[in-house]
């Protein structure tokens, strides 16, 4: 057996394979005598059956397996040997493979595609700087919050008259055809144009208005009408609310009640302690989302940073291959730069670790599979009452799902410590800015 590598480019490489006879013969003629002593052929006592007649019936299919066999493994342990830094997996040449004579040919030759990444330059030092974004708490930010908190904590009334913004309990019936629907208008889901038609109307009392007009979304239509949204292909046309109730959300008064129902009895006295409770609980609320934009930016800090070499073309095909049937060339298009860019950054998690032999331990993995067990059973409190019969549930979630629980967990772990490595050795900026510019680099 001969491999040779004919490296095209710096990232891409073709793996040239030839084969004599004696490379796979000896283990095709084992195959056939043991097919022999197994084999159920009619007309033979069973592990009586003639190698040539094995032969004739399965002689190529074994030695296609064979090779396909030799093959495998032959490569994957040139790869290893030679410390080839491959993408994905080699991919055959299949104008090569369709042109063998399998029934005549003794020596065959193989060609596969590999893509290639070539060693690059890490920098995580103090060099590269981060903002880490916390929102600046100003005036309004503050009272958006304390109106949402007196809006959630309101009462329900039922007025005489509906104004803007109110919610419509009644029954909805068409104006041709039959049935009758009971559901909830509620106003704010309008055009401020459609929820004029209703602002207004007291109990018992009738709107008529043209229900695709004026609800306008096949979604919307169903939580009305309360159907299946397979149904609502059926409605049309105008239909006539007639009311039962006027349904208006009170907001809370801000006084000493409020504050004991928020924040526990005595616990918050003045005006001036409540705000900087609110102020606490903005900061709260959002420190999770400023760790998660900080991990984001750090990344792609990383990403942007470091120049790495990818075999574009290759990873687009290799894609399309292992993925035939399930998408296509336009969607791996699409995709592919954020595709490149978690490759990337995968490229440079691993090296960190490598570099900084950062290994993930059996006990990582066991706590880190407990945290979300205890998550699906609602919450930590499990982890105590479950005591050494968690340990059972660990191990069946880390086999499950063919092993790719297991794996997953391992990469989680693995992405925790690499970031945590990341934060202590880069600079980051403490940055304050506004919550809608917060929300805006949220959603980027």
């Amino acid at each position: 057996m001969e491999i040779i590598l004919d490296k095209k480019t710096q990232t891409e490489a073709l793996i040239k394979v030839s084969l004599k006879q004696d490379d796979y013969q000896p283990k095709v003629e084992q195959k056939i005598k043991e097919y022999s002593k197994k084999a159920d052929v009619k007309g033979f006592r069973k592990g009586k059956v003639p190698t040539s007649v094995i032969k004739k019936m399965y002689g190529k299919s074994i030695l296609v397996d064979e090779i396909n066999h030799l093959l495998y493994h032959s490569i994957d342990n040139y790869i290893k040997e030679e410390k080839i830094k491959i993408i994905g997996e080699p991919i055959p040449n299949k104008e090569n493979v369709a042109g063998l004579d399998w029934d005549n040919q003794t020596e065959f030759e193989f060609e596969y595609n590999i893509g290639i990444v070539d060693d690059f330059t890490l920098d995580v030092s103090k060099k590269q700087k981060v903002n880490k974004y916390e929102i600046k708490i100003d005036d309004k930010v503050r009272q958006e919050t304390i109106d949402n908190l007196l809006e959630q904590h309101g009462n329900m009334i039922n007025p005489d008259v509906c104004e803007d913004g109110d919610s419509l309990f009644g029954t909805f019936t068409p104006s041709e055809g039959e049935g009758e629907y009971s559901g909830l208008l509620d106003l704010k889901l309008l055009d401020k144009k459609d929820s004029k038609k209703f602002v207004g109307v007291k109990p018992d009392g009738e709107v008529k208005f043209d229900i695709k007009k004026v609800l306008k979304t096949d979604t919307l239509i169903s939580e009305v009408l309360g159907i299946e949204i397979k149904e609502v292909e059926n409605i049309e046309g105008e239909f006539t609310l007639k009311v039962k109730n006027v349904n208006r959300k009170e907001n809370a008064e801000l006084n000493q009640e409020f504050y004991d129902r928020l924040f526990g009895k005595d616990a918050v006295k003045t005006e001036e302690e409540f705000n900087k409770k609110i102020e606490d609980s903005i900061s709260q609320n959002y420190s999770r989302e400023s760790d998660y934009l900080l991990e984001r930016d750090s990344r792609d800090h990383l990403v942007d940073k470091t120049k790495i070499e990818t075999p574009d073309e290759f990873l687009k095909e290799w894609l399309l291959v292992t993925n035939e049937g399930k998408i296509t060339k336009e969607q791996i298009d699409a995709e592919f730069d954020l595709y490149i860019k978690d490759l990337k950054w995968t490229l440079i998690r691993n090296k960190i670790a490598e570099d900084q032999q950062i290994k993930v331990e059996q006990q990582d993995i066991n706590d880190r599979a407990k945290l979300i067990l205890a998550e699906q059973f609602g919450g930590p409190a499990i982890l105590d009452q479950l005591g050494d019969k968690m340990d059972e549930f660990v191990k069946s979630y880390l086999e499950g799902n063919e092993g790719q629980n297991y794996t997953n967990v391992v990469n989680q772990v693995l992405a925790d410590k690499v970031y945590a490595y990341v934060k202590e050795n880069i600079s980051i900026n403490n940055k304050k800015i506004s919550l809608d510019d917060f929300r805006k680099r949220a959603q980027a």
